[in-house]
């Protein structure tokens, strides 16, 4: 039998198991609407209405027999009754039997064929189980997958896949055919990401769509966590291959050089204040928000010299003496993930194809930026503040978690008006005499306990809780959310004063971890106690106080205040943040 014929018959067979499911399942049905009181009651009614003489003598017997009864049930029958299975549940218990690991239960599974550049981009979003040309056949069979990824730079040379496409490589050509084939017969989605020159056959095989571009900016590589520790030159120029020359004017001005593939590229900018890339060259968009994500500045230097343009002898000893400043990291950041991260552009991909759209339980990659507002108001006034703020948010919550006494408020029905959901949970009674003692109590965010922000994130249904507080303006939820996926910690927050920045002559208090830094030193630092703001709902439920945190294993992020925007600033368009200075590019 061959392959495709194989595919069509798993197809067949997993049909035909949820037919038989269904079949099960109204059969069960059917067998307890017939051994039901009622309706031997409406039996024996309706027999005694066709022959009231002699029936209507037994109907009083029958009714008391019945009732006798009716208190009885059949706990062995019950047991011997077979467990109901959907398809759905087949389907998640062979994902499992496959081995599958890695990403979470409810992330997509997708079948990659990809360079390695976009393979470390993807890995936190889908749960990919990579191809290669010599198992490319078996895997695709034994493995349920939702997605069939596909890049151009996985035809590079020194990759499995290395110019598939190419007439010259049958092999790998005809081993990717067969996938698309497979894919097609069993409905799956395929979507090519047209990121690197690669023959023209490979985009002639037919996906379902091409994008141009590549696999967007990967946070949680390209950020500027701890920038201050990097070590490196302080201009760098970005080398787009082997054989590309530097030029002579920046070997002159000791520019350091970095190759755009090299693992080291993002340490390369984390140090740098700026960084050179070619001009009108593949990828040159995706190299400039790279650099933006570390908090560097791009000058981008052309082929041919713009008459009338700053000189590299001026611009890069300009920009290399002139660190950017906080403000502009913050924008850049704050840009490139709303726009151009890697959850986004997964997200824009997928829009629209079948089945990925459809599958049960499975979330698209940008559901895990969810954030559920977690408040408390305390009156009209306040709930209209909370509404106002989330409102003019640029990064707009799931949903929003309220006691049950404050769901008629005015800005509660202003938010649910606005789409936006509104869960209510009754709160606990409050903390016994005792435990309010403790001081991790007292370190709560608000006027609420920790158990009581527990009951509040117990009800939220999205990865992310946010403990408000207070208005905080409109980009302070973007930055929390850009700050965590950049990190991957556990809460992000603001940093609190320890003894060591209170008093200089106290050293070694065992207070602080050895990557702290005073809350002045930087934006995006680990440390071991915040105030906190932005918190996983799971660790919210585990009703801790924030001073637990650290010591039960949670990774704290201090995020400091966006200095010189204030709370109601706009987002800038980082092209257009410094443009007397050039700053951006």
């Amino acid at each position: 039998m061959k392959r495709r014929e194989q595919s069509q018959t798993e197809q067949l067979r997993q049909a035909l198991a949820e037919r038989e499911a269904q079949l099960q399942e109204a059969q069960v049905r059917l067998a307890a609407l017939e051994g039901s009181t009622s309706l031997q009651v409406g039996r024996a009614l309706t027999a005694a209405a066709k022959r009231p003489g002699r029936s209507l003598v037994r109907l009083p017997r029958d009714l008391y027999r019945l009732w006798r009864h009716s208190g009885n049930t059949n706990h062995i029958q019950r047991r011997r009754t077979e467990p109901v299975r959907s398809f759905d549940a087949d389907r998640q218990e062979a994902r499992l039997l496959t081995g599958l690991s890695g990403g979470t239960a409810d992330q997509l599974v997708a079948a990659t064929v990809v360079g390695p550049a976009v393979q470390t981009a993807i890995d936190p979003y889908l749960r990919s189980v990579a191809l290669r040309p010599h198992d490319a056949q078996i895997v695709m069979d034994a493995v349920d997958v939702d997605l069939l990824l596909v890049s151009a730079s996985a035809a590079a040379p020194g990759s499995p896949w290395a110019h598939v496409g190419d007439p010259a490589v049958v092999d790998r050509t005809r081993a990717l055919h067969w996938v698309m084939e497979s894919a097609a017969s069993r409905g799956i989605p395929t979507v090519l990401l047209d990121d690197a020159p690669a023959p023209p056959a490979l985009r002639r095989l037919g996906f379902d769509r091409v994008h141009k571009g590549d696999a967007g900016v990967p946070l949680h590589v390209f950020n500027p966590v701890a920038a201050e520790l990097a070590l490196g030159p302080e201009a760098v120029y970005v080398r787009t291959g082997v054989d590309t020359p530097v030029p002579d004017v920046l070997l002159e001005l000791g520019v350091g050089v970095v190759d755009v593939d090299s693992p080291d590229l993002a340490d390369a900018l984390r140090a740098a204040t700026v960084a050179v890339i070619p001009e009108n060259t593949p990828g040159e968009a995706g190299l400039r928000r790279r650099a933006w994500a570390c908090g560097t500045r791009v000058v981008a230097h052309p082929a041919v010299p713009v008459p009338g343009g700053e000189d590299l002898t001026v611009s890069v000893p300009r920009l290399r003496a002139l660190a950017p400043t906080q403000r502009e990291i913050r924008t850049m950041l704050r840009q490139v993930f709303l726009d151009d991260a890697t959850p986004v552009r997964l997200s824009t991909l997928l829009e629209g194809l079948e089945p990925t759209t459809t599958v049960p339980g499975v979330e698209l990659p940008l559901s895990g930026r969810g954030v559920a507002v977690l408040a408390d108001p305390d009156g009209e006034e306040q709930a209209d503040r909370l509404a106002e703020d989330l409102l003019s948010s640029r990064l707009r919550p799931a949903e929003v978690v309220v006691p049950d006494t404050s769901a008629r408020l005015p800005g509660l029905r202003r938010l649910r008006s606005e789409g936006v959901t509104v869960r209510t949970v009754r709160l606990g009674a409050p903390d016994t005499p005792a435990e309010l003692t403790r001081d991790d109590n007292d370190a709560a965010p608000g006027g609420l306990t920790p158990r009581q922000w527990a009951d509040l994130a117990e009800r939220a249904t999205v990865p992310w809780a946010l403990m408000w507080t207070g208005p905080t303006g409109r980009n302070r939820l973007v930055d929390l959310a850009c700050a965590a996926e950049c990190s991957g910690a556990d809460a992000v927050g603001t940093p609190r004063e320890t003894a060591e920045e209170t008093d200089p002559t106290v050293i070694g208090t065992g207070e602080r971890g050895f990557f702290d830094r005073a809350a002045g030193a930087g934006q995006y630092v680990y440390v071991t106690d915040i105030d906190p703001e932005l918190a996983r709902t799971e660790l919210l439920r585990r009703a801790w106080g924030p001073r637990e945190w650290n010591r039960r294993g949670s990774r704290l992020l201090a995020l400091g205040p966006d200095h010189g925007t204030g709370t109601d600033s706009g987002g800038e368009d980082p092209t257009h943040a410094d443009a007397s200075t050039g700053a951006l590019g």
